[in-house]
């Protein structure tokens, strides 16, 4: 995301209630990882320089779950995977949690409110639920909802495979990521959406994404040049978590065109990996940051993991 004062201004009323000071409702741990086990002092993966990362924990049973967030100087605006909005600023020490006013079935129930993705731009919020496959916009700073749909090409698609990143293009238009891929292909799918992808109304087109082998898209961020950063993850019971960071010019709009991307960074053991599914880009000093974070899946032997990198240009 390109810094813009307006924004930050809007993401600082996020944080507040009617002006005040934030209000947090509990401690946040910050707990110093290196990027490699191995050599700790280790500062490059690839395309990426390491500026900090963080284990975080909380004592409030809502932390964890991160699916999505976006990022603005020092304030983080994340999305869990049970609908629950996370706050805090890096690295202050406590966190804010409430729940999505409204969104598709009840409140903090991962069967209806699985959000796993979210992008922001013009005092909106734009949140894709998977499992029920429908697209929701909210108005900020309160995140009143504004409109809801259940595009024709998403549902299709199986309860656990989408929508895994949002993608908001200088055009105004969307991409929507999915996790899944057809059989028999090394692909997998994406949408374009002429507009607002909430509005049932909206064109849509259907694209592809190619994908490592064994690897499937978890989030996906717009850089400042206009090309596309995807987070592509893989499991393995005997290997771990391993993650590839994939940068992507974007094609030609049309009916089945891919997505080719080039392998910029890969994580795994020794380096400190685990489920990555949250990506945002801002800039500093005219360099694009790459913001990278786990789901905990609100596991105790997973990790909520910050991660902070310095693209290179």
């Amino acid at each position: 995301m390109r810094f813009r004062p307006a924004l930050a201004l809007l993401l600082l009323a996020m944080l507040s209630q009617s002006g005040a000071a934030p209000t947090f409702s509990h401690q946040l741990r910050w707990k110093p990882v290196p990027l490699d086990r191995s050599q700790t002092g280790r500062k490059r993966v690839g395309a990426l320089t390491y500026l900090g990362g963080w284990a975080l924990e909380s004592s409030d049973p809502r932390f964890g779950g991160i699916s999505g967030m976006t990022v603005q100087g020092r304030d983080v605006l994340a999305i869990s995977d049970q609908g629950s909005l996370i706050r805090f600023r890096v690295p202050q020490g406590a966190v804010s949690i409430s729940e999505l006013p409204a969104g598709p079935g009840k409140r903090a129930r991962k069967a209806t409110r699985d959000a796993e993705s979210m992008v922001v731009a013009g005092g909106r919020a734009w949140i894709g639920f998977e499992r029920v496959n429908q697209i929701w916009s909210y108005a900020l700073p309160n995140f009143r909802p504004l409109s809801s749909a259940s595009p024709q090409p998403m549902r299709s698609w199986e309860t656990n495979t989408g929508a895994e990143g949002i993608v908001r293009l200088r055009s105004g238009r969307f991409l929507v990521f999915s996790e899944g891929k057809p059989p028999g292909r090394p692909t997998s799918e994406v949408l374009l959406f002429d507009g607002d992808p909430s509005r049932p109304s909206t064109r849509v087109t259907r694209l592809f994404c190619r994908v490592e082998r064994g690897y499937s898209v978890s989030d996906a961020a717009l850089l400042p040049d206009g090309r596309v950063l995807m987070l592509q993850r893989r499991y393995s019971p005997l290997e771990g978590v391993s993650v590839k960071l994939v940068r992507a010019t974007l094609p030609p709009w049309k009916t089945d065109a891919v997505i080719e991307g080039q392998v910029i960074a890969d994580f795994r053991a020794p380096l400190t990996v685990d489920n990555f599914e949250a990506l945002a880009v801002t800039q500093e000093s005219g360099r694009p940051i790459v913001w990278i974070a786990s789901d905990d899946n609100f596991n105790p032997l997973q990790r909520t993991l910050l991660m902070k990198f310095a693209l290179d240009r």
